[in-house]
């Protein structure tokens, strides 16, 4: 399968045109921005990300847990039953993804 043929026919499909090559970027976005009128761009953070990094620090990880499921996970032998992950999903869409 040919990916460009294919990105051809999504772009053609959503109607937008092929792009020209990348330009390298500069070093400081925020300054490139500024020249371009772009200044008003703001990025922020949400809740998720300060729990990502928590995690990362090793707040809260039970290990023991973890090795277990990775040992499952390599033996072949971890199996979540169907109706737990029905009711988790169910359990998300009506409390909005909170």
């Amino acid at each position: 399968m040919d990916i460009r043929s294919s990105m051809d026919g999504l772009r053609s499909l959503l109607g937008v045109n092929a792009a020209a090559p990348p330009t390298a970027q500069a070093k400081n976005p925020v300054a490139a921005n500024a020249e371009s009128g772009l200044s008003s761009d703001l990025a922020t953070l949400s809740s998720a990300a300060s729990e990502i990094s928590q995690a990362a620090l090793g707040e809260g990880i039970r290990t023991g847990k973890v090795a277990a499921v990775q040992a499952a996970l390599a033996a072949g032998t971890y199996n979540v039953p169907a109706s737990a992950v029905a009711s988790k999903l169910v359990d998300a869409m009506l409390s909005g993804g909170q």
